[in-house]
């Protein structure tokens, strides 16, 4: 079931010794003085699934990512990773997990060989196993009759295709990918999204941060986040079913003429231009959301076709964010 901001989740306790999650946090939270970058943040990750953290640039993704990771000590909270306790047990942790990060940190001066055999030699994997599973990395990413060619000549694909490759040199259970597509173009973001799928296949465990909505729709899991804030979590499919808002979609000839009588509505949330169609997303509570649009439209002496449609990722990420909006502004009015 997705679970939306403001609802209840497990004790500290209650994360002990769970092997169907790879992670488990519990009010993670993080200030860098008077900026809480991570705010309370609850997550449990099923292992042997692709879980996705889905928000804007500033929305607290890498900073989690960093903490889950050992990277960074959280202000509060406690994160368990694969058994392990985040902070206390970093050191052995990094043994475990495979980090990639948003920009290429691989060296550049090295050739494709030289980078996979130095973090074969950090991880202390015995020379022999290296050389097979050096070869089997090269072969599987493509990169076998470059593997001489300097890392800082490579295009954008190659360089991602190599990060990936040498995250997951050691055979970690636990991959922590932030941002990992931000630089490359769509077919070989869609390359990389299928051997994200093999590993999850093979038994690892994938965090993977995106600001891509068609990405964000193929994890298996989905976490929201915004400001800071966990605002949702669940499948995409979970999500959509327990979205706060109907979608209507409209199709009209004079699509502008439609936008502006649609923004009449009282207590809209969300009109999305899409071409020629609409999307106009309406708080539950309102009954006959369908029957409210046609009439605008009708008032307005415009013809148009008009049908609910189950919400997409960008639906429900509108609808979640712009809902904790209206639900903060309202508490402020209330507020002494």
């Amino acid at each position: 079931m997705a679970k939306f901001f403001g609802s209840s989740s497990p004790s500290v306790i209650e994360m002990k010794g769970n092997g169907d999650y790879a992670i488990q946090a519990r009010g993670l939270t993080r200030r860098f003085g008077a900026v809480v970058a991570v705010n309370n943040v609850d997550l449990d990750v099923p292992s042997g699934k692709i879980y996705g953290f889905l928000g804007p640039n500033g929305s607290g993704k890498s900073t989690t990512i960093r903490m889950l990771c050992g990277l960074l000590t959280p202000s509060s909270g406690q994160a368990k990773v694969l058994g392990l306790d985040a902070g206390r047990d970093a050191e052995a942790l990094k043994r475990e997990i495979g980090y990639m990060t948003q920009r290429f940190s691989l060296y550049e001066d090295l050739s494709i060989k030289e980078n996979l055999q130095f973090i074969g030699e950090v991880y202390a994997i015995p020379r022999r196993e290296r050389r097979r599973r050096m070869d089997e990395l090269l072969s599987r990413f493509s990169l076998t009759e470059r593997q001489r060619q300097r890392a800082g000549t490579l295009s954008g694909g190659q360089k991602q295709r190599l990060a990936l490759a040498a995250a997951t040199m050691h055979r970690p259970r636990l991959l922590l990918l932030d941002e990992p597509t931000s630089a490359v173009d769509p077919s070989n973001r869609r390359d990389f999204w299928e051997a994200l799928f093999e590993l999850a296949e093979q038994g690892a465990t994938i965090l993977v941060s995106t600001h891509y909505m068609d990405e964000a729709v193929r994890c298996h899991k989905l976490a929201i986040l915004d400001r800071g804030v966990k605002v949702a979590d669940g499948s995409p499919r979970s999500l959509g079913e327990n979205i706060g808002t109907h979608v209507i979609e409209v199709q009209a000839a004079d699509a502008d003429a439609a936008h502006l009588a649609l923004r009449e509505i009282p207590r809209i949330v969300s009109l999305t231009r899409l071409g020629a169609r609409l999307r106009v997303q309406i708080p539950k509570h309102i009954a006959n959301p369908a029957a409210v649009v046609s009439q605008t439209l009708r008032d307005a002496g415009i013809a148009a076709d008009i049908g609910q449609v189950f919400p997409d990722i960008e639906d429900i990420f509108v609808a979640v964010t712009e809902l904790r909006e209206v639900e903060s502004e309202a508490q402020a009015a209330d507020a002494p």
